[in-house]
């Protein structure tokens, strides 16, 4: 027999502090109450191991055995204990309980997981989660579609080397009876970043390049603004998006029709933020480290990602060449959100920022892809790049979100990778894709349980992608979704919706001032970053056509030599309008300024000497 001395105070919302001795060592720790009163008679069972159960020595006092617990009314009471086990040898417990108030939100005793060192311990996960999880996702799914209106998608889960779940579901493209199935390419958009990361490390395995080399080593043309940075910025700061390049630079000139190497070329104009201690995302960034990279190999960035990456792995379906993507019999449409609904609108050709956006794949492909991440860069038992060539690109190189609070974790930005950790201390990486024209990509790896999610839609960004992988990993993790998470992304996300342009929401003067006559601003007009542009009037309506494939934006008089236009870009929303301004000297035109290309100052056109 054995004692147990429990020492009370008057309970309120309470934890039990145990102490005891067992064998050889001494185990203490919380146990819940249940209730303001109770403290609960399984807890104590798990504390002690299940080798014992309790029977009060004085059943006399109000002492009340439950099946849910026991009731504590004395200051003190004594307890014997029964040994469920025969043991060799003598055992003595000492038991010392204490209550004391405390929060909700510390009643229960998390089970600890230790790693090899103290960094590596996290909190175990829910029991059956994963088996939970799976049995969901198909009405999680489907739920989440129908709740988005997005058309289709297709979702992939990967397990200790193994794909445990593949499905498709809705349409390629609404309207035509085709189903989405698992062998469905999609635009993947920025999930490109994370397959161009794993390229370079398989070239650092092969020593061809190292994070840490200067681009200029193997671009000698490439310049910025900042000849220090120019020298200086490797393969790695790219990656990061800590070069100080602004956020999204080089964009503008996408979507105006210039190349690759014409933007990198005319990147060193942008004027340009701190060194390594900003982060600003910029898709041309990566594309830089992704041109580096090639150059070092000797062939075009979309041979060496095939060479390097998708031949090795079996990714049969995967290209960087948006030609191989509008060759695909069985491939999802990409599909706006217009007016509220879903359409089949548009096409995205991303192939001058293929590093950062421009593959292609389905979710077999990219299956075999993250079991090759969790594997620490095997495939089939092989090395195809080393564990330290792949921690570098998953480890925290730059903030992407400064904690708002003491209490708030901080986000991380890896190379072409999201970094982060969750509530539970588990390390997490992933990265999500959009095309406003019409693609909603993610994925997720947690490698503590060797584990990996990727959701593709055909549908532009609504937090489709995102809220299913995240109900998916609160679920293998904590047993249930932690939040309404579809709410909280879409909420997030329909601020890329927000009309753009100075002009945006603003109602015509309803007395303007008049313009001077319309041919005062016609001509030929240079811009150093932009390139040429020329005012053309047309059955006395001013068009502007602008950029190598000489886009034209209808111009509408709005107050004395101010101009209305709708912006020309991929993230353009609808109800979108900006300024074009004129301005003159000595009576003439001499040039104007577009407000929704000039975030960094550079998109003011002169007019042409000739005129």
């Amino acid at each position: 027999m054995k004692q147990l001395i429990f020492s009370l105070r008057k309970p309120a919302k309470i934890l039990v502090r145990y102490k005891m001795w067992w064998f050889d060592g001494w185990f203490d720790g919380w146990l819940p109450d249940q209730g303001n009163t109770y403290a609960s008679r399984d807890a104590l069972k798990l504390a002690f191991h299940n080798h014992s159960t309790f029977k009060t020595v004085h059943p006399e006092e109000t002492m009340i055995m439950h099946n849910t617990g026991f009731r504590l009314s004395f200051n003190k009471l004594t307890l014997r204990v029964q040994d469920k086990r025969q043991h060799h040898g003598a055992c003595v417990l000492m038991l010392a309980l204490s209550l004391c108030v405390t929060s909700t939100a510390l009643a229960y005793e998390p089970v600890v997981q230790l790693g090899a060192n103290p960094s590596s311990d996290v909190i175990a996960l829910a029991d059956n989660g994963l088996s939970t999880a799976l049995a969901a996702l198909p009405q999680l799914v489907n739920t989440t579609l129908e709740r988005s209106g997005v058309p289709g998608a297709a979702v992939a889960v990967v397990h200790n080397g193994n794909i445990v779940f593949a499905q498709g579901f809705g349409v390629r493209k609404i309207g035509q009876p085709e189903k989405i199935d698992t062998s469905t390419v999609f635009q993947i958009a920025s999930i490109s970043k994370s397959i161009t990361a794993s390229v370079i490390a398989v070239e650092v395995t092969k020593k061809r390049v190292s994070w840490d080399d200067p681009v200029a080593r193997y671009l000698p043309r490439f310049k910025l603004l900042d000849p220090y940075i120019t020298a200086h910025a490797t393969i790695g700061d790219f990656m990061a998006h800590r070069s100080g390049l602004p956020l999204a630079a080089g964009d503008e000139l996408e979507d105006l029709g210039y190349s690759r190497s014409q933007i990198i070329g005319r990147l060193r104009q942008v004027p340009l933020d701190a060194f390594r201690t900003s982060y600003h995302y910029a898709n041309f960034g990566t594309t830089i480290a992704g041109e580096a990279v090639a150059a070092a190999a000797n062939m075009p960035w979309e041979e060496l990602a095939s060479k390097a990456l998708f031949e090795p792995l079996g990714m049969r379906s995967t290209s960087a060449r948006h030609a191989d993507y509008l060759a695909r019999p069985n491939r999802a449409v990409l599909h706006a959100l217009a007016q509220g609904k879903f359409r089949p609108l548009y096409d995205r050709t991303p192939d001058a920022q293929a590093p950062a956006g421009g593959v292609s794949s389905n979710v077999l492909d990219l299956a075999q892809w993250m079991k090759f991440l969790l594997a620490n860069g095997q495939h089939n038992g092989e090395p195809l790049a080393t564990p330290d060539s792949l921690a570098a690109a998953l480890s925290p190189h730059a903030f992407s979100g400064q904690p708002g609070t003491l209490s708030a974790r901080p986000s991380f930005y890896g190379y072409g990778f999201n970094v982060g950790v969750n509530a539970n201390g588990r390390t997490t990486f992933g990265h999500s894709g959009a095309f406003l024209l019409g693609a909603g990509t993610a994925f997720q790896i947690l490698p503590s349980a060797d584990l990996g999610i990727v959701v593709l839609t055909n549908g532009a960004p609504v937090g489709v992608p995102e809220s299913i992988n995240a109900n998916f990993m609160d679920t293998v993790q904590f047993g249930k979704p932690l939040r309404d998470w579809y709410a909280g992304y879409h909420a997030h996300m329909m601020g890329f919706y927000t009309p753009e342009g100075d002009l945006a929401g603003k109602t015509p003067p309803v007395d303007p001032q008049p313009s001077r006559p319309l041919e005062a601003y016609t001509g030929q007009y240079e811009s150093a970053y932009f390139g040429p542009a020329e005012i053309i009037l047309n059955d006395n309506r001013l068009t502007l056509a602008i950029g190598p494939a000489r886009h034209h934006l209808s111009m509408n008089h709005w107050n004395a030599d101010t101009f209305a236009v709708m912006p020309l870009s991929e993230n353009t929303p609808t109800e979108s309008r900006s300024s074009v301004i004129f301005s003159a000297e000595q009576n003439k035109v001499d040039d104007f300024t577009i407000n929704y290309l000039n975030n960094n100052g550079l998109a003011t056109w002169h007019k042409s000497r000739s005129h």
